[in-house]
């Protein structure tokens, strides 16, 4: 068939009915390496939201509560603290505390327009929630990445 790609080969992303979540990209089923849960993720996102409202406060005062622009410098906040840490280390503060990190698909590193582009997506909130059979949201998979386990118990 033209244009496939050989399933056996790692972060090839050809192949279906895989055995678990990952194994297309050549991903073990489980342990340091494997797809991040939901759940980790989910938590490592809301402690990076915390982070971002907590930081906020604290430049802008808690006068800054009752106005309305406070929700923009959250999420500018959080968008900096989102793809900064991402396109360097591959992982956000939250994510470092709940052992997981971003991953490409080919395991390169996360730089550029790729991190700038799944944190922009992360924001809209509904990519993350739509996602395939290797838990990848709309927010992974244009900008080629998966979340993995970086260690074993959190």
């Amino acid at each position: 068939m033209a244009g496939s790609l050989d399933s056996s080969a790692p972060g090839s992303p050809s192949g279906s009915g895989t055995s678990h979540p990952g194994a297309r990209f050549g991903l073990p089923e489980s342990g340091i390496g494997a797809v991040a849960g939901f759940g980790r993720r989910l938590a490592g996102v809301t402690l990076d939201w915390l982070l971002a409202y907590a930081l906020t406060l604290g430049f802008l005062g808690l006068d800054a509560l009752g106005g309305s622009a406070i929700g923009w410098w959250v999420w500018l906040v959080w968008a900096v603290l989102t793809a900064l840490p991402t396109a360097l280390f591959g992982m956000t503060p939250g994510m470092v505390a709940v052992g997981i990190r971003v991953a490409r698909v080919d395991m390169a590193a996360v730089v550029g327009f790729r991190a700038v582009a799944r944190t922009i997506l992360l924001g809209l909130v509904i990519p993350p929630l739509i996602r395939d059979e290797d838990g990848r949201g709309w927010h992974d998979r244009a900008s080629a990445t998966i979340v993995i386990r970086s260690r074993s118990r959190a």
